[in-house]
């Protein structure tokens, strides 16, 4: 089978290299990509429909795996769905999920899915006041695609008022912030669920967390994500049990009700709180950087599964099962995530990947050099039988990468390392981490 991951970042890097080790797989491309991924797929830099489309036709591709949201909401699916193409990827009405949070809270809540509470606002004096009329903590977010961003956690009503104010007034987000979505703010950990749906049926992976602060101790600004790790151990059977039967069921469910043709990734972004597990926001393709996470423990071939839900036939339901853990920490340039600086020189990345799966986010080759071309450039992942394991494994083997003003958490899933018992021994990995290049038989 024929492959084309669409999308250039270490989500589309994990997707490729998880896949090129599917047995079914005879060929993998990527478009864009970037030149770190050379290592498990055939790079072709071409970035617009045009370049797609013809690539998929030259090179007679079975199965598109489109990586990024916008192309999603944008119709890309749809169009190549049209002209005869297996796609793994939600149409444009169904990725209005991601794409409009205005429209995902209204189907939450049609759905009858645990959500905060919230209100949508074009117009800045009425925002305004609404937020003086606050007694609690809120959240403010851009309503489309903003990259990541566009979404402020405030712990005041001064903060909440100027990031209204950064979105409707000063256009921070572009039209991503024309309208905006002032939510309650909710307490709890965060939880981040991958199900694959086919229109009719689902199934889901290993759920994760996410640390999406850029500073440890979770301060500073919102970020795309500087870290995850799987598995969580307070996603235990009986709130998985909760999730989906108050969160997947329900949300399969109304798309069918509206004919809303879903044959991809749903992401739950779940705050786990005192009253049960809350929905945060969908995303309609594989997060970034739990994909990173996730897929390393994967016991299972992906590929069956992708090529059955773009089909509409997926062959499996229910929990999939995974084996040990993964922690990863990424390395993200100086100015990350407002004005990233690019072209900085890049050392340790060979030392590095001795040790650990390392995923190229944003890099480029410059005269035989590596160097950022990103915000977030590098995820490095550890792989172990447990969570302490794999989080020492990926620690040891970032040190060994450099770039003038990198930034990277020190933290990434510490707190889990403190939930487990301080007597775990172990620190033998997924088998074949030793060597990236090598993984074990997948099993059916």
């Amino acid at each position: 089978m024929r492959l084309l991951v669409i999308g250039s970042g270490g989500r589309e890097h994990a997707l490729a290299w998880k896949l090129a080790h599917s047995p079914l797989a005879t060929a993998v491309y990527v478009a864009p990509g970037n030149d770190g991924m050379r290592d498990v797929a055939t790079v072709i830099p071409v970035a617009d429909e045009a370049g797609w489309t013809s690539l998929i036709a030259e090179h007679h591709i079975d199965l598109v795996v489109v990586g990024p949201e916008g192309p999603l909401a944008g119709g890309l699916a749809d169009r190549l769905r049209a002209r005869g193409c297996a796609v793994f990827g939600p149409g444009a009405a169904a990725a209005r999920l991601e794409g409009d949070k205005a429209f995902a809270k209204e189907f939450m809540r049609a759905a009858g899915v645990p959500t905060a509470q919230a209100r949508a606002f074009d117009d800045l004096q009425q925002a305004l006041r609404h937020v003086d009329g606050l007694d609690a903590p809120c959240v403010v977010k851009a309503t489309g695609l903003a990259a990541g961003k566009g979404v402020t956690v405030c712990d005041d009503p001064a903060q909440a008022r100027a990031a209204v104010r950064e979105s409707l007034q000063e256009r921070a987000f572009g039209d991503a912030g024309r309208t905006i979505l002032i939510e309650e703010r909710l307490c709890g950990r965060e939880l981040s669920v991958f199900a694959l749906l086919d229109g009719e049926r689902c199934c889901w992976l290993l759920p994760s967390r996410d640390h999406k602060r850029l500073e440890d101790g979770d301060r500073g600004p919102n970020t795309g994500g500087m870290g995850a790790y799987a598995p969580v151990s307070d996603a235990t059977p009986q709130l998985m049990g909760k999730v989906v039967a108050e969160v997947l069921e329900p949300t399969l469910a109304e798309l069918r009700r509206r004919s809303l043709d879903y044959r991809g990734l749903l992401y739950v972004g779940l705050m786990l709180t005192a009253r049960g597990p809350q929905v945060l926001e969908y995303n309609c393709r594989f997060g970034d950087p739990e994909t990173q996470a996730v897929l390393p423990t994967l016991d299972f071939d992906l590929l069956p599964l992708l090529w059955g839900a773009a089909r509409g036939e997926l062959p499996a339901q229910g929990e999939l099962r995974s084996r040990g853990a993964a922690v990863c920490v990424v390395l993200a340039a100086e100015g990350y995530p407002a004005s990233p600086v690019k072209g900085r020189p890049i050392t340790g990345i060979e030392q590095a990947a001795a040790q650990a799966l390392v995923f190229h986010a944003g890099t480029r080759q410059d005269g035989g050099r590596c160097v950022t071309a990103g915000g977030r450039v590098l995820c490095v992942v550890g792989t172990a039988a447990n969570v302490p394991a794999a989080r020492r494994r990926a620690r040891s083997a970032a040190e060994h990468i450099r770039f003038e003003g990198m930034q990277m958490r020190h933290d990434i899933a510490r707190d889990e390392e403190i939930a487990q018992d301080e007597n775990l021994s172990g620190d033998e990995g997924i088998p074949g981490n030793e060597d990236p290049d090598h993984e074990e038989e997948d099993r059916p």
